[in-house]
């Protein structure tokens, strides 16, 4: 009897023993494929002139987002969200461009690599900053490599990975008439409301494309990569940008075209095909990772897993998103933020805009020519509109000048957010319901503006204006 309950014993020891060999080696990779400054244009979205055969293909395959938004419209602050699953002012400096981000901070991509995970970057991770002066001794979305085969060559056998792809593009500048060349007709652009119509705008468009274009064909070459080494079917893919297109009244703002953004999420095998118009946060895409390798989630992130919306558990994952927006670019007087805090629901943009002494681009004549309203990325549409502000007006007014208090948009009537009624009679119901929500959250996220205190304002600025352009198109 001894014998036979020993042999049992050893069998059921060798079972769970391959049981979790065979679990280790199914660990799932992670593709994060981010772009920089990649508005929600594809073909899946609508657009008829733009081609990203790849996104469109892994959206359709997978899980399109259309409500898709980053926690701020600016780089830094927005990758930092991604990597901390926490709102930009809960990531102390890094809620400023150019700034730094502390180890203290919880981080997925750390996380992964002290368990097992190979983890890696090509191109831009997080950042711009000074990772160093946060005690990182690399970039904290993990170290840099070439490219995808010599981050693969450095793995050992088996072993589950994550790596970040980070392009440049289509952050500005781009070389003018690029677009055109490649063969996009002007005459087909769908010109934003935002911006006025003219053939400068449209190639300004169309050379934005070409860029966001190349950044798909680069993502295609990485999933041809794992088709190739038969990872496919273990890989989760994400692709996604940081915030939106670099053109007024976009990115740097609080309004759709800074913060929603393409999303598109796809696992082989693993997650059905579906269109969903439920609110992500990009501070739910660590605890989401994490959830993936089978890591607990640390108690200090404040997104939440998609893993039941993806599974098709449930349908809603959030009724709202909370933006925000803290220093962007160095062009204000003792470089000031221009902070503004904002809900996102189904129906309604709240906005409060926290400094509107201030001038929400950057002041006229910025401290360093020629960034006249530097928080816009200078560009042709942007000198279409300052060359002439009497004849385009209407656009000066919606990207340049001083903003109210509170902006309230009915995005049923007035999806451009063209039309504020914050000051609406009919609308004070709504305005204070939303305003109810905003400051709660505030108060939950231990928001240091909601006591008056103003960190943001005093961090160290990191970068200049050229520095900035030549990091993020290297």
């Amino acid at each position: 009897m001894t014998f036979l309950r020993f042999r049992h014993r050893f069998f059921i020891g060798l079972m769970l023993l391959s049981f979790t060999t065979k679990a280790q080696q199914k660990q799932p990779n992670i593709l994060f494929c981010i772009a920089d400054d990649w508005g929600k244009h594809a073909g899946v979205y609508g657009d008829k002139v733009i081609r990203v055969p790849t996104f469109d293909r892994i959206a359709q395959a997978g899980v399109l987002f259309t409500n898709a938004y980053c926690g701020s419209p600016s780089c830094t602050p927005s990758r930092a969200t991604v990597l901390t699953g926490r709102y930009p002012h809960q990531n102390e400096e890094s809620g400023n461009l150019w700034s730094t981000l502390q180890t203290k901070l919880p981080n997925f991509a750390t996380l992964l690599a002290q368990n097992g995970y190979h983890v890696g970057l090509q191109g831009k991770g997080w950042g711009p900053g000074d990772f160093k002066v946060g005690g990182y001794e690399f970039n904290p979305a993990g170290k840099n490599y070439k490219n995808f085969n010599e981050f693969l060559a450095k793995r050992t056998d088996k072993q589950p990975f994550f790596f970040w792809f980070g392009s440049a593009d289509p952050h500005r500048p781009y070389e003018k008439g690029t677009g055109k060349a490649a063969g996009m007709n002007p005459d087909e652009v769908k010109v934003p409301k935002d911006f006025p119509d003219t053939p400068g705008v449209r190639n300004d468009i169309l050379d934005y494309y070409y860029e966001a274009q190349r950044f798909d064909r680069e993502v295609g070459e990485l999933i041809k990569k794992l088709e190739s080494m038969g990872e496919l079917e273990n890989t989760l893919i994400v692709i996604t940008s940081d915030n939106g297109m670099p053109f007024p009244r976009a990115k740097a703002n609080l309004y759709d075209a800074g913060t929603n953004l393409p999303l598109a999420v796809f696992w082989k095998g693993h997650i059905k095909q579906q269109r969903t118009d439920t609110f992500m946060s990009f501070a739910d895409f660590a605890p989401t990772f994490l959830e993936t390798a089978s890591l607990g989630v640390p108690k200090e992130m404040t997104g939440k897993s998609l893993w039941p919306l993806l599974n098709q558990k449930t349908k809603v994952h959030r009724n709202e998103v909370f933006l925000e927006r803290e220093r962007h670019a160095s062009v204000r007087p003792d470089n000031h933020s221009y902070p503004m805090r904002a809900v996102r629901t189904k129906d309604f943009l709240y906005i409060q805009n926290l400094a509107p002494d201030r001038w929400p681009a950057g002041d006229p004549f910025g401290q360093t020519a020629p960034r006249r309203y530097g928080d816009v990325d200078d560009g042709p549409t942007k000198s279409v509109i300052l060359q002439d502000t009497i004849k385009h007006s209407f656009y000066y007014q919606l990207a340049f000048a001083k903003r109210p208090s509170e902006e309230l948009y009915d995005l049923q009537k007035d999806p451009n957010q063209h039309v504020n009624v914050a000051t609406k009679k009919e609308y004070q119901k709504v305005k204070k319901q939303l305003e109810g929500q905003l400051t709660a959250w505030r108060k939950t996220t231990q928001d240091p503006r909601i006591e008056g205190k103003t960190p943001f304002e005093s961090y160290p600025y990191y970068g200049n204006n050229s520095t900035e352009k030549l990091i993020n198109k290297k």
